[in-house]
């Protein structure tokens, strides 16, 4: 039995983060051993790719790892590692981003709570609905498409989504409701068995609002 191990187990996160500061060698292992599946549902859902979502982890644990001493203690340890992972992801986005026509409905929502599963979503065995999902979300803005990946998909409230991305509360419920209105022409075909999508290629340019 490894009785240091064991100790640090016990420790609650800004404890560990503490000592991670005071230069402790397991304390931030054990940070990332207890969010590691939450965060990486994060980045999947937002991503949709395993090989960016786990980039762009390893990327946010290593932001968070050089940068523990500005953390100021005002929110919850998880959350600001939440943020960092939504900002490594948002880098991401932004590379790849493509905007389309707005519609004008908001019943996409049925679709993406449908989409919410376990906290480490398995990217290699997606089901159809899955990848018309994602597909759909890249052409959200990312603003969007965060706060519906957050709140919709992965069931967070909507006051701990905006401490997440660091917003009023007001703001992510205009967000998701927005966001679930452009998704609506993409996704109604998944309430209608005998439809199909309307989503041009994400790589070949799409529609523009």
């Amino acid at each position: 039995m490894n009785t240091v191990t064991d100790a640090v187990q016990e420790l609650p996160d800004k404890e560990l983060l503490f000592r991670h500061n005071q230069g402790d060698e397991h304390a931030f292992n054990e940070l990332v051993k207890r969010h590691r599946a939450r965060l990486w549902a994060v980045a999947i859902r937002v991503l949709g790719d395993q090989e960016e979502a786990s980039d762009a982890l390893q990327d946010a644990f290593l932001s968070a790892f050089r940068g523990a001493h500005r953390f100021r203690g005002e929110a919850m340890v998880s959350t600001w590692l939440h943020r960092i992972v939504v900002n490594a992801c948002h880098d991401r986005l932004r590379r790849r981003m493509v905007r389309p026509a707005v519609p004008t409905d908001d019943t996409a929502l049925d679709v993406l709570s449908n989409e919410r599963s376990g906290p480490t979503p398995d990217p290699t065995g997606r089901s159809d609905t899955t990848l018309d999902v994602h597909a759909a979300l890249e052409y959200l803005p990312t603003e969007q498409r965060l706060a519906l990946v957050l709140v919709d998909m992965l069931g967070y409230r909507v006051d701990e989504a905006a401490k997440i991305l660091d917003v009023a509360p007001g703001t992510v419920k205009s967000r998701c409701a927005r966001g679930r209105a452009r998704l609506l022409p993409y996704l109604s075909h998944l309430r209608n068995p005998g439809g199909s999508p309307d989503v041009p290629s994400p790589k070949g340019g799409g529609r523009r609002s």
